[in-house]
């Protein structure tokens, strides 16, 4: 029994490590910014939506472009290399994962949204409807 219960405290210590080795390493080149840090610098910047298009659709901040996460490998070359990079999605998790995939790339200005767009009080667009 008590075999048991040190190797599952083992695994739960190895799965926090490895959960907190990848936060360290993202910090070093991906910038989380506040709503007023994202605000400040995000006119000057390509500004990513990285949700579904239907997320998207529904409500995204005023000027940003559509490229999904699920697209991002593909559709790379829309990306410049020379400009920063502002990612959002609707919590904070996809604009991780797409800056790694962009660092992988050589991209460096990366900048993602605290909080992602749940937590956005800024100007929204919304796709009107056709009827």
């Amino acid at each position: 029994m008590l075999d048991i219960l040190v190797t599952i405290l083992i695994v739960i210590a190895i799965f926090i490590l490895i959960g907190v080795m990848r936060y360290v390493r993202t910090q070093r080149y991906l910038k989380t910014l506040t709503e007023p840090q994202f605000i400040e610098g995000y006119r000057k910047a390509q500004l990513i939506d990285v949700r579904e298009p239907n997320e998207f659709e529904r409500g995204h901040i005023l000027g940003a472009r559509n490229i999904p996460m699920s697209q991002l490998k593909t559709r790379l070359l829309e990306v410049r290399k020379d400009q920063p990079v502002y990612l959002y999605c609707q919590s904070g998790q996809r604009s991780l994962r797409a800056a790694t995939i962009l660092k992988k790339n050589g991209y460096q200005d990366l900048n993602h949204l605290k909080g992602g767009f749940r937590k956005w009080t800024g100007k929204v667009k919304v796709k009107k409807k056709a009827y």
